[in-house]
């Protein structure tokens, strides 16, 4: 499985950018798929993550602000983000974890450190900027 990411870019705070990621080389089996961000100097951590049953999980800092989807027709995992803020400044990263049976549940990951290890899968990140 390939992940590449796209939409990344500068924007003032109370901008919005829209991200996606497209994958390829999927086989019939489902995934856990979810957007991750990492800062210059601090851990990356789960922003948003949608299950292969649909339910969504976000990390507090990011509630009512972004909005994961996914469009299976087309391969491909989005993040909406609005009113963005300094704060969500970061190299952003796509990732998908395997399933069997509907585990493991990545949902769990939003909000959280998330090592290597946690997906199976990982895109190289497109960067996001928010500054005036």
């Amino acid at each position: 499985v390939q992940l590449e990411e796209s939409g990344g870019g500068s924007v003032q705070p109370g901008g919005s950018l829209r991200l996606s990621c497209v994958a390829s080389g999927y086989t019939s089996k489902t995934y856990c798929m979810g957007w991750f961000r990492q800062v210059p100097g601090k851990e990356r951590e789960g922003v948003a993550m949608f299950n292969s049953d649909g339910r969504t999980q976000y990390a507090d800092s990011v509630k009512g602000r972004f909005t994961i989807s996914k469009d299976d027709s087309k391969n491909t995992l989005s993040l909406q983000m609005n009113s963005l803020e300094p704060e969500d400044t970061g190299t952003y990263s796509c990732a998908a974890v395997l399933q069997e049976s509907g585990l493991p549940d990545c949902t769990a990951v939003a909000g959280r450190v998330a090592p290597d290890y946690a997906m199976d899968y990982w895109g190289k990140g497109t960067l996001v900027t928010v500054s005036s």
